[in-house]
């Protein structure tokens, strides 16, 4: 199993230097990750809301050996220059970037912009989007990089589209803020989305952990990434910095 560090990119974290900082220092203490949210507003007045577009480029200019996982809501974006976009970073990176492509999960997000937030639109929209992303990779000639979907469990319709492409991330209802979500329903997810690809393919899970013991239990329901989720939540700047620096979960 592998670990990444889930990094929002609002509040206090809504400044690309600073999550620039905090994956530099994620690759030097032995992540193997890091997973950049995606959002244009956010609930609480004021709050800076960064570019994870260009976070993930300064990243992957900045590092050399940690993946680099990049969620994109995609139904709301030119999906011309997502693949522009995405093309450029998984070049600059040497191949390390992950595409975690989502229907996102504020409707304010659409509608305030004058698009429609009805979710059997935006996932219709996501479909034909990722048809259109990797048309657009190949027809430039670019490498494609692995691309991952979301889902909330015990929804099925993310996970069955997950399992068309090389990995899934689900959420799961009543797990908000991101902590461990309970280990049978980790495993029914693993096991739905991968009876739908028909072979191996990622899941990530997000959660909160400081030791081997605490995400063992996950590893052995079948994840292949544990993402630990840091955030305003579980304090600033300082305290994600900490918990960094403190290195993945060792047995």
């Amino acid at each position: 199993m592998e670990y990444a560090v889930g990094l929002p990119t609002v509040g206090a974290f809504g400044d690309a230097r600073a999550l620039t900082h905090l994956a530099v220092a994620a690759e030097e203490r032995g992540w193997d990750g890091v997973q950049l949210w995606d959002h244009l507003l956010y609930d609480e007045p004021g709050w800076p809301v960064a570019s994870s577009t260009v976070a993930a480029a300064t990243i992957a200019a900045r590092t050399r050996r940690i993946r680099i996982i990049l969620t994109v809501v995609l139904p709301r974006r030119q999906v011309q220059d997502v693949a522009q976009d995405t093309a450029a970073i998984n070049a600059l990176s040497g191949g390390r970037l992950t595409l975690l492509a989502i229907i996102g999960s504020m409707d304010r997000e659409y509608a305030d912009f004058g698009l429609d937030p009805d979710l059997r639109a935006r996932g219709r929209a996501l479909d034909d989007r990722l048809d259109q992303l990797t048309a657009l990779w190949e027809r430039w000639g670019a490498d494609r990089a692995p691309i991952w979907c979301g889902g909330r469990w015990p929804r099925r319709k993310g996970l069955q589209r997950a399992a068309r492409f090389d990995g899934a991330m689900p959420g799961f209802e009543g797990h908000w803020p991101p902590k461990a979500p309970p280990v049978d329903d980790v495993a029914a997810a693993v096991e739905f989305v991968r009876s739908r690809a028909g072979r191996p393919i990622d899941v990530a899970v997000e959660g909160a952990a400081d030791t081997h013991a605490q995400v063992a239990p996950y590893a052995a329901a079948g994840i292949t990434w544990w993402v630990e989720a840091l955030g305003w939540w579980r304090g600033g700047l300082a305290d994600a910095a900490a918990r960094v620096g403190q290195g993945p979960p060792q047995p």
